[in-house]
């Protein structure tokens, strides 16, 4: 339709049944003739048009296309004639579509390839367990350890959500880069913690049964000791080896348990599985695990609890002997039936402890609901003075939560209150991230930690001059109200948390630096305090340089602070080193040297300058131009090196010393045969002769005259090889221009036979016929190139042409 309307004509595509290939078009003979022409190229473009499909995972659909379009539009802006069409993501296809000239469509399917063969190489995955406590470590401070980690090895690295009990962090790369990464990730918690690894050889067709349904068996030793990590090679491996990496103790125990279980398995392997409500989980299992560990060791079966990942969470699996099973079953259905028969009591409790109970959001009791069956505890109304408790469920777990209940309020009135006075601004160090350190405290020791509101206003009072981030800490200590800390529990327990409290105290350290090192610690813009400060986790205070001071103080956490002190004395004894170095490097020799041997002295380009340099190690200073002294050549660096490269320069003086120039006078018609094409070769004589061969400049008066510099025999030599050059290219150069004269008609210059002297020097003229007939008034000249004037006999032959040494012989 375009082709007709842009055209004007009309065009007859036939009918398929037709079985004709002829189009026929009408109209104006220019729209047709255009129209014509533009259907030819359409099917010709058609003819050369490819459709190809690529296999391409639908996971690497979104990097290939990149965000926004930007990755896939620069491809498509390398091959603008190729349409690349990707499926919709709800079609869950792999198949991308290319269409265009083939040539184009085979260019950009290697393009793809390339690309999807570089995302399937760095797609390589690898999951490394660290234990979680050490997560922090391995991201560092402000994340410095695992962006160094990221970026030196070029992997991704994901470590699992902070309140996640996940300890599986995942490294996606290429194969080699994923496995440094877990190298040095793995290296980081071993010198953190006594991480010992061992490896069991186990059968690798025991293998899947000693993981279990889902992992639980392997999960269940994992738990059971201390949350070592054991690791099975991949299937189909064949390897025999299982890995477990922890803490020796936990290892040695987690390796017997093993090997127990995978002797188990080969003897008599025997399995039940019981139900139970997820509720009554953790009291079967008992604070520590101490009910399940009872059972276990009188039955000698292993008991495995479902993960909270788990789909069934009311099935508990028993592994072992059979007799061992049975027995373990029947003990764990007796418990599960008391847990079924609910029972209601209550007991007494003082008013004044209620409290303790239902603050924060009753967290107490949903503790005592979780650790004993799902037991109810409810306590009276604010305000109704009543002291009776109310308690429903399971027997067995109503009495375990009496009980409990009762141990908590012994624990409340033998409690007292500890006050530790620790400076404010120290208080949000103590606390941790999101309060952790206070947390780990406060479940650890069982007691209560209540901060003091913030004052402000004395925070302004206490503030001491500052000095690369830190407080000084030379003020004096006075405590106040908003520095008392107040710890509330057990008297014993108040006194631990205590000490714990104070170790995380920041304390502050002198480490003697010598004052004139001070501003080389403290590095350009800050980044060398800045390092170490991140490094070690600590403040370095560094006093005002007016203070003239040999001391730095380093303020942290007491194992920090140590090791923040060995740091800064190693930077120390690096810097005196550098300090020595330098001062050995400042030997300077000044030497005389007449500047007009400098420029020889530099060489071409500095070529030899740069090589005495590089030899000796040594900076050499050239006078500029508008110093006084142009003759003195500065020569600095160690004692030794400057001795040698002086000594350099004055033997090369020397032989410049002993150098002569002489002229020589050389046809200007030859330079260019003895220069050379670019130069070639007069620089290949100049290095055989050892000599400085300088032509004139064009447009100079002495056209002829050429200087040699160097040694006197070696310039004699030069000039000998010079002349003979001239006297070969001359010879050259007079046979060119006798063949020139020969091969221009005498004509051209106006001279020979009949011509006509032209004494104005200008161009030749040739022969002037006058007063020829066909000049006359209504004459004119023949046409030589007329058949009809000049008629030839026979078949006309084409005069040949001839050179002026005669025929060419073939």
């Amino acid at each position: 339709n375009r082709i007709k309307e842009q055209y004007k004509v009309s065009v007859r595509i036939p009918q398929d049944s037709e079985r004709s290939n002829l189009v026929r078009i009408e109209g104006d003979p220019k729209g047709v003739q255009m129209a014509c022409r533009e259907l030819i190229e359409m099917v010709q473009r058609m003819e050369n048009e490819r459709t190809k499909d690529l296999i391409v995972e639908q996971k690497f659909h979104r990097t290939i296309i990149g965000q926004k379009g930007e990755k896939i539009k620069e491809v498509r802006d390398k091959f603008p004639e190729v349409i690349i069409t990707f499926p919709d993501p709800s079609q869950k296809s792999d198949i991308v579509q290319l269409r265009g000239p083939k040539n184009e469509v085979e260019k950009c399917a290697k393009f793809l390839q390339k690309i999807i063969a570089d995302l399937i190489e760095n797609s390589f995955s690898l999951s490394v367990p660290i234990f979680k406590q050490f997560h922090k470590n391995i991201i560092g401070k402000g994340g410095a350890n695992i962006k160094k980690i990221r970026e030196e090895t070029n992997t991704k690295i994901d470590l699992p959500m902070e309140n996640s009990n996940s300890e599986m962090i995942i490294i996606t790369g290429k194969r080699s880069n994923c496995e440094a990464a877990r190298d040095r990730i793995l290296a980081i918690q071993r010198d953190l913690a006594n991480i010992k690894e061992a490896e069991v050889s186990i059968p690798a067709k025991l293998h899947n049964s000693l993981i279990g349904s889902k992992g639980c068996l392997v999960r269940s030793i994992m738990e059971d000791c201390g949350g070592v990590h054991i690791h099975f090679p991949s299937e189909g491996s064949g390897s025999d080896k299982v890995t477990i990496r922890g803490p020796a103790s936990e290892v040695e125990k987690a390796k017997k348990q093993l090997l127990q279980l995978a002797e188990e398995k080969q003897v008599n392997n025997f399995t039940v599985e019981l139900q139970a409500k997820p509720e009554y989980h953790k009291f079967l299992i008992g604070r520590g695990g101490a009910n399940i560990r009872r059972v276990r060791d009188r039955t000698g079966a292993r008991i495995i609890f479902p993960s909270p990942d788990d789909t069934e969470q009311e099935l508990i699996t028993i592994v072992g002997k059979e007799e061992a099973v049975r027995q373990a079953q029947k003990e764990l259905e007796i418990l599960v039936k008391n847990l079924d028969d609910v029972v209601e009591d209550s007991m007494e409790v003082d008013v004044r402890h209620h409290r303790h109970f239902v603050c924060r959001r009753g967290q107490v009791l949903r503790e005592l609901a979780e650790e004993y069956g799902g037991v109810a505890v409810s306590f009276p109304r604010t305000g109704s003075n009543s002291q009776k408790v109310t308690l429903k469920g399971a027997k067995d777990c109503v009495e375990a939560a009496t009980k409990r209940i009762q141990e908590i309020i012994e624990d409340l009135e033998s409690q007292v209150s500890v006050e530790v006075a620790i400076p404010q601004r120290h208080h949000r160090a103590i606390m941790g991230p999101k309060g952790s350190r206070i947390q780990h405290i406060t479940r650890e020791h069982e007691v209560q930690i209540k901060f003091p509101e913030r004052d402000d206003s004395a925070a302004g009072q206490d503030a001491s001059p500052q000095e690369n981030g830190d407080v000084s800490p030379e003020a004096e200590f006075v405590p106040r109200k908003c520095d008392i800390i107040t710890i509330s529990g057990r008297a014993e327990k108040c006194e631990l948390a205590k000490a714990a409290l104070l170790a995380l105290v920041p304390i502050t350290e002198d480490v003697e630096v010598s004052y004139d090192l001070h501003r080389y610690i403290i590095g350009q813009k800050g980044s060398g305090i800045r390092k170490l400060m991140e490094e070690y986790e600590v403040n370095i205070w560094v006093p005002q340089p007016e203070k003239q001071l040999d001391v730095i103080k380093v303020t942290g956490l007491a194992a920090n602070v140590e090791r923040a002190k060995l740091g800064v004395l190693e930077r120390v004894k690096e810097l005196q080193a550098e300090q020595e170095d330098r001062a050995l490097r400042s030997f300077r020799v000044t030497m005389s040297v007449d500047p007009k041997f400098h420029p020889k002295i530099i060489g071409r380009k500095g070529a030899v300058i740069s090589q005495i340099r590089k030899d000796h190690d040594v900076s050499i200073q050239f006078p500029d131009k508008g110093d006084e002294q142009q003759d003195l050549i500065v020569i600095s660096g160690y004692e030794r090196n400057v001795e040698e490269a002086r000594r350099a320069i004055q033997q090369l003086v020397s032989e410049l010393q002993e150098m002569v120039s002489q002229d020589v006078r050389l046809d200007p018609r030859t330079h260019a045969r003895i220069i050379g094409a670019r130069g070639k070769a007069i620089r290949k004589l100049m290095e055989e002769f050892k000599v400085d061969i300088r032509f004139p400049q064009p447009g100079s008066d002495e056209p002829d005259k050429v200087t040699v510099t160097g040694l006197p025999d070696t310039v004699d030599a030069a000039i000998d090889h010079l002349l003979n050059l001239e006297e070969e290219y001359l010879l050259s150069v007079t046979e060119t221009e006798t063949l020139a004269a020969y091969m221009k008609p005498p004509s051209r210059y106006g001279g020979g036979a009949g011509g006509l002297d032209d004494s104005s020097g200008g161009p030749a003229k040739g022969f002037v016929v006058r007063d020829a007939p066909w000049n006359a008034a209504g004459n004119k000249a023949p046409d030589m190139s007329s058949a009809e004037d000049f008629p030839t006999f026979g078949t006309g032959v084409a005069p040949k042409q001839t050179s002026a040494w005669g025929p060419k012989k073939f």
